[in-house]
């Protein structure tokens, strides 16, 4: 086991900082408000950051569901707004080798596209939107998979229906369908920058894929200070050997010390990441900003603790388990979907339909010395929860709900599912993916914080699925990563390449985003153009932290205030749904 050697054997040491509060404490202790005042109405944000969809996946036939017999139904009301979604000639004549094709529930689990940066780019195929069967469809270095070839089990299907190319419905993405229904959704949302899922985790937390810092030494984190094998005495990032180093993360472009981040290195402050190949993050992000306010906060992942951790249980946290609880998937059955598992085949998880909960490359958080919290330690107490103490604000999934049980949620709180039930194509469904949406919302509904709550639901990247819809260009790169408008171009002028920060070509892929909340819009669709980055400057103009800085696009990100009402008074309606058929109850 590497940890002990990566991190040092101080770093693994439990050390609880007190005892544990009551409900009663905790609620004595809840924020005050006052001394944190908010420009809207909004004193709790949630957001709930899942995995790998674009936007016509999930919405291509939007509000038109099937409706195939046995299936979970679903009828749009008569003043549903249409969306950008797929017309009957993108349905029946693409410009792509095959049409896109309803994907049916029973049709859940589906293999992994290819997302990486430069594919992506390449899809597009400068803008005619015609590529992606050859660059993004499947991982497997195959051939184009069919949608036969790809669903879990494999069937027959016929021979130009390429997965890549296919959408789900109402019947199958219920729950969603009718969250927009009953509230807002964007169909102008995209990812910040090209790319997988570690560049959307640092997008939206800190706007910014830069700098990706040459990876440090084993044994030298120093969590809230600055490690001696990155920065110098003077706090400045030291230069790799030549300008380019052997210690630089893998995927990353790689400049005088620093890079940018396109690939999915594991985080280096994060005795869960692999042995090698880790990367590290400079600059600040939103938690940064939080804590210079006192304004309480949290990232919260689920499997990020050990398995039977138990929050106000001290004893329950074992420091040689953190990261190692599995679930199964819904491919295991109903009878067995979400429940735990032991066993797991490690090329392709899938095969069992069991997979391991944490995945470090999904935690930005981590990739911070800042912000980091290596060995995964526990808050100290229940009412510590959101505030600063060794667990740094990052936690498992199970902490959150303490608190907010406890009458303690934090001001600002970012929800990761575990693997099962994030969406991720192959390790996960839209089913699962359901099951963990529709709880987190339920029960948020029935807290008394709810009237003042905002859920903003997206995801990380678009998992190379088809989308016919180009971004507009907001961030140049020049690198021979870039493909987007010509051979290494995202774009061709330099002084719109954010200070310099190369490998940064944005938008990205247009992916759903949705916000429920009493003030949420109701039936409403927003066609402004907003990106991942978006959720980084509501949060700074919500509690008055002002920007980032060094290129962040919380600058320049596009608003999502259209999506709420707060000029009348807040909705007092609730939305409880059946998180199997994603029906309301």
């Amino acid at each position: 086991m590497h940890l002990r050697n990566r991190l040092g054997p101080g770093l693994l040491a439990l050390s609880l900082l007190g005892g544990l509060a009551t409900a009663s404490q905790a609620q004595n202790e809840s924020p005050d408000f006052r001394s944190h005042p908010t420009t809207t109405p909004i004193r709790h944000l949630v957001v709930i950051f899942q995995e790998n969809v674009s936007f016509d996946h999930y919405f291509a036939t939007y509000p038109t569901a099937a409706n195939p017999a046995g299936e979970p139904r679903f009828i749009a009301r008569d003043d549903t707004p249409s969306v950008n979604g797929l017309t009957q000639q993108l349905l029946q004549n693409n410009p792509n080798l095959g049409n896109p094709n309803r994907l049916d529930r029973s049709e859940a689990l589906t293999c992994d596209q290819d997302h990486a940066y430069t594919p992506e780019q390449s899809a597009t195929d400068h803008g005619a939107m015609d590529a992606f069967v050859q660059n993004t469809s499947d991982t497997s270095g195959g051939k184009p998979l069919t949608r036969g070839q790809c669903d879990i089990p494999t069937r027959s299907s016929p021979a130009n229906d390429f997965a890549v190319m296919d959408y789900y419905d109402g019947n199958t993405v219920t729950a969603l369908w009718n969250y927009a229904q009953h509230f807002s959704m964007s169909d102008e949302s995209f990812s910040t920058t090209y790319g997988p899922s570690t560049p959307g985790a640092l997008n939206v937390t800190a706007g910014n894929t830069f700098p990706t810092l040459c990876a440090a030494n084993a044994g030298t984190v120093a969590p809230g200070g600055n490690d001696p094998d990155v920065y110098d005495a003077a706090g400045n990032v030291k230069p790799c050997p030549g300008g380019i180093s052997t210690k630089a993360p893998a995927g990353s472009e790689v400049g005088s010390g620093t890079g940018t981040m396109v690939s999915d290195a594991d985080p280096y402050y994060d005795a869960c990441a692999s042995a090698s190949g880790t990367a590290a993050q400079g600059g600040r992000n939103i938690g940064d900003l939080l804590n210079e306010k006192g304004i309480t906060w949290g990232w919260f992942q689920g499997g990020f603790s050990s398995p039977n951790y138990d929050p106000g249980e001290s004893s329950t946290f074992d420091p040689a388990t953190i990261c190692k609880g599995m679930h199964y998937n819904i491919g295991a059955g109903a009878d067995k979907e979400g429940e735990p598992c032991t066993t797991s085949t490690p090329a392709k998880p899938i095969d069992a339909f069991c997979t391991l909960d944490y995945s470090p490359h999904h935690e930005p958080f981590q990739y911070f010395a800042s912000t980091s919290n290596p060995s995964h330690l526990p808050p100290s107490a229940i009412n510590k929860i959101g505030k600063s103490d060794q667990a740094n604000h990052q936690y498992d999934l199970k902490d959150f709900w303490a608190a907010v049980d406890h009458g303690n949620m934090p001001a600002v709180s970012y929800l990761k599912a575990e693997r099962a039930q994030d969406g991720h194509a192959h390790n996960s469904s839209p089913l699962d993916e359901q099951r963990f949406l529709v709880d987190t919302i339920n029960h948020l509904e029935r807290t008394s914080d709810w009237d003042s709550t905002a859920v903003v639901i997206l995801w990380d990247d678009s998992d190379g699925w088809y989308d016919h819809v180009l971004a507009p260009v907001t961030t140049q790169s020049q690198t021979g990563l870039d493909t987007l408008t010509n051979a290494g171009q995202c774009g061709a002028t330099t002084s719109q390449v954010p200070m310099g920060q190369q490998a940064r070509c944005g938008l990205g892929p247009r992916q759903p985003l949705l916000i429920v909340s009493p003030f949420a819009k109701q039936n409403f669709v927003d066609h402004s153009t907003t990106d991942q980055s978006s959720v980084v400057t509501f949060i700074e103009d919500n509690w008055d932290l002002g920007r980032i800085g060094n290129g962040s696009t919380d600058a320049t990100a596009g608003s999502l205030r259209n999506m709420f009402d707060f000029d009348n008074h807040e909705r007092v309606d609730r939305l409880f749904l059946d998180p199997m058929t994603g029906e309301r109850h």
